[in-house]
This record gives structure tokens, sequence and C-alpha cells, in this order.
């Protein structure tokens, strides 16, 4: 049983189809689960930068499962600067094969992270307390075959930051708004130094949005 209204689940549902991945029926309880949770955490505390459930979904929650059509179903994640778990937990509820690390420097995100894995039974996920720019010893030595961040930081010093985690073959992952170009342009040193290419870029809008955004894939040669 879905956890979603009925509009949230038709929204969920179109959405899926438009962007040609499948949703099981637990998966779909799983995400309204973890949507409960959130907005109950949330009006306690400022996990978001949105305080309406329909914004969350909107906004974070279908552009974190745009970003699982372009992933493997097996490897490993690592999820910098997690926040309230996105995109890592759509993910790891779409493709639930993968091993996912989530580092968060906050210590009531983290708390918050602990508790949808706990509640969801998610496995092979940790949530690491740390920064990606600080503590690298929490992290896997041998690398990510999957490295996703949302707005942490300009992209130049996020390549500085995640490239050295990433495994020859592996995606950086990066979501950017309409324009982009200054940026890649400015990172340019760091992509060659770490022998990275831009692998993809795909231009999207969410649902009853005008803007245009991009997701931006890397790749490690």
């Amino acid at each position: 049983m879905s956890n979603l209204n009925r509009e949230e689940e038709v929204l969920l549902l179109s959405w899926s189809r438009d962007i040609r991945i499948g949703l099981s029926a637990l998966q779909i309880s799983l995400i309204g689960m973890y949507m409960d949770e959130l907005c109950e955490w949330n009006m306690r505390m400022n996990l978001t930068g949105l305080t309406s459930r329909e914004g969350i979904i909107r906004e974070l929650l279908l552009d974190s499962l745009f970003t699982a059509r372009f992933l493997p179903e097996e490897g490993t994640l690592l999820d910098v600067g997690s926040g309230a778990g996105f995109p890592a937990i759509p993910i790891k509820i779409c493709k639930p094969k993968l091993r996912i690390h989530l580092i968060e420097a906050s210590l009531k995100k983290v708390s918050f992270l602990k508790q949808v894995v706990r509640r969801a039974n998610l496995s092979r996920v940790k949530v690491i307390r740390g920064r990606i720019e600080s503590d690298g010893n929490l992290l896997n030595r041998e690398g990510y075959d999957i490295i996703t961040v949302r707005a942490v930081a300009y992209l130049p010093k996020i390549l500085v930051w995640c490239a050295p985690y990433l495994m020859p073959g592996g995606l950086l992952v990066n979501f950017q708004g309409s324009e982009f170009e200054d940026a890649l342009t400015a990172g340019e040193d760091v992509l060659k130094r770490h022998r990275i290419f831009l692998y993809k870029a795909v231009p999207y809008k969410l649902p009853g949005k005008d803007c245009e955004r991009n997701l931006i894939i890397f790749k490690k040669k």
C-alpha cells in the first residue's frame, strides 16, 4: 500500500513512464514512506530548502529519479553532501543492487538518513558523517563506480574533490541549470589532470516547470 496520495502517485507513475524507468508497488511504497518521514522531520528541523510536500516531490524526488535512468544496476555509489537523501535514496530504491555510501557533515541530517535506511530496510547502505574534502579516510580506498553531487559547490571545486575517488570507467553525476558551459570551461584543467571527460549532458524539464535543467555526466578514462 503506497503512502502517497492519489495525485502524488499519478504524478510519480507518469514521470517514471516519461523517463522510462519501471517502479514496482514495493518501490512506490518505499518512496511514499520516505516522503512521509522527510516531511515529518522537516517540520521540526530544516532538512531541505523546500517546506511543502508537493515542492519536495516535484523539485527533488522527480529530479533524483531522472538520474536513475542513466546509472548501472550494480556497483558502488558515493553521494556527496547527501542532505535529506537526494538523489541517493531514490536511486537506491530504484536500483537496490547498488552499494551506496552517503557522506554528510550535518549531524541532524545524518540522523535522518540513518532513520530512513532503517525504516526502509535498505541493505548495503552506509551513512558517513564527514566532508569529502577532509574525511577521505572514511571512504572506499579503491574508489567508486558512481559519484553523485548536487549543489554543494561550484563545479571546478566538485571535480577537485571527487575525481580522486572515481574509479576508471566510473561516472560522476552533477546537476546543473540551463547554463553550465562557463563552469565546465573553468574545470578543464582538473578534467585533463584526472583523465575525466564530459560523457553526457542531458537537458530536461520537470513536470509543470518551464526552466531547463541539465544532468551532467562525466566519465573517467
